[in-house]
């Protein structure tokens, strides 16, 4: 499986960014999918994720609230909605695929990786 990350930018702080990941393959419909996201000199974190029918969907403490992810299986393609974006948000953003749909706050669940899309957040 790969997955193509876009929709990262620049916003202010209080701003609104939309995530896609693309996923290549038609058994997107059956994975588990997250995006975690990586700052500067910190390690990489979860922020969210979503079971292959979008019946559960997990997140983290501190985005709850503020961001929201869902699927399209019909378009093979992750979403995440990012709203009220805070200075403390900026990170690489990176979608991931997990075939067995549990564990999805851990890093290790995950088989498939996209490459990352930057979000910066200023104050």
């Amino acid at each position: 499986v790969q997955l193509q990350a876009s929709g990262g930018g620049w916003v202010q702080a209080g701003g609104s960014l939309r995530l896609s990941c693309a996923a290549s393959r038609r058994t997107f419909s059956r994975l588990g999918m997250g995006w975690f996201r990586q700052a500067p000199g910190k390690e990489r974190e979860f922020v969210a994720a979503i079971t292959w029918n979008g019946g559960s969907t997990l997140n983290a403490d501190s985005v709850k609230g503020r961001f929201i992810i869902f699927r399209d299986n019909t378009k093979d393609t992750l979403y995440l909605q990012m709203n009220s974006l805070k200075p403390e948000d900026a990170a690489v953003y990176y979608c991931a695929a997990s075939t067995s749909n549990y564990r999805l706050t851990l890093f290790d669940s995950y088989e498939y990786w996209g490459q990352g899309t930057l979000v910066t957040v200023s104050s």
